[in-house]
């Protein structure tokens, strides 16, 4: 790497940490608060799909009797440990589910390495023989699983009776400054003759055209986009991506969780429902602990 691109590197994280400075500034005497709802799963028949949204990007699925974990971020703050503390954002609304709570899960997805969408604590109550699929690169942060996957853009293993595609998004996949070889990516589930897609995180990209259909479910995420638009999809863009797919539903992530940009809370789900107009009834994930049933 030259000079100059380890300068730009530290550029860009400097910009990023004054931004960071100015969330954590705004999470000031923030009071956690109870999700607004709270899933059933022990109530949810094996036929069919069905998705609680347990806050940020994970979502607990059941497609056709299969289990399916995103993202699992459950802790209380995200971000590096320092002197034994974490420095990062902080959750405004507890999960809907506690670990406990949770079905053992027959796949878990990790779209990619950032502390939001893979939280080392919540990993470590998950059982280690838990198939794991991830974007490439993450091996090393998830080497206490023993069945892990890792898939570049493309790429499909079965995996679980659950048949997995990684679906090319716009975003960047670092955990810190320098590990620019960590992977990121979507994921294309088939099951049962079900298909559902988690796109993870990504800005606007027109690659969900090429998403086989029918897609009965899609997780999009919808916030902070402001001023990260280069790598995470606003509203309008989540729906039209959402749209490229002609998603049945679409179930609404990344919002409401985690001040991680500077749009107020609430303002991603009122545009997505404003830009859903008439086609409201196919949006779900407005409150944490949100369910969705699809027969």
């Amino acid at each position: 790497m030259t000079l100059t691109k380890v300068r730009n590197l530290f550029e860009a994280a400097r910009r990023t940490s004054r931004i960071r400075r100015e969330m954590a500034e705004l999470d000031r005497g923030v009071t956690l608060r109870p999700a607004p709802r709270r899933p059933d799963p022990a109530a949810w028949p094996d036929t069919g799909i069905h998705a609680a949204w347990i806050g940020h990007a994970t979502v607990l699925l059941k497609v056709e009797g299969l289990w399916i974990l995103t993202d699992p971020v459950l802790s209380r703050k995200v971000g590096i440990r320092v002197a034994g503390h974490t420095v990062g954002p902080r959750r405004h609304i507890l999960p809907a589910l506690r670990i406990e709570e949770i079905p053992r899960p027959d796949l878990l997805l990790i779209s990619h390495a950032h502390f939001d969408h893979l939280d080392l604590p919540t990993l470590r109550r998950i059982p280690r023989d838990v198939p794991v699929v991830s974007a490439h690169g993450l091996g090393d942060l998830l080497k206490r699983f023993t069945h892990r996957t890792e898939l570049k853009w493309g790429m499909m293993a079965d995996v679980a009776g659950i048949r997995v595609r990684a679906l090319e998004v716009k975003h960047w996949g670092a955990r810190m400054v320098t590990d620019r070889h960590r992977g990121y990516t979507g994921f294309v589930l088939e099951q049962g003759g079900r298909r559902v897609v988690f796109a993870g995180d990504t800005a606007m990209i027109d690659t969900f055209r090429k998403v086989p259909r029918p897609v009965d479910l899609a997780l999009m995420p919808i916030g902070a986009y402001d001023p990260w638009i280069a790598n995470h999809a606003d509203p309008e863009e989540a729906w039209a991506m959402a749209g490229m797919m002609r998603a049945e539903r679409v179930m609404a992530i990344h919002h409401q969780t985690f001040r991680l940009s500077r749009e107020p809370m609430e303002e991603p789900i009122r545009r997505l429902l404003a830009v859903a107009g008439s086609e409201g009834w196919r949006v779900s994930g407005r409150e944490v602990g949100e369910t969705v049933s699809i027969t």
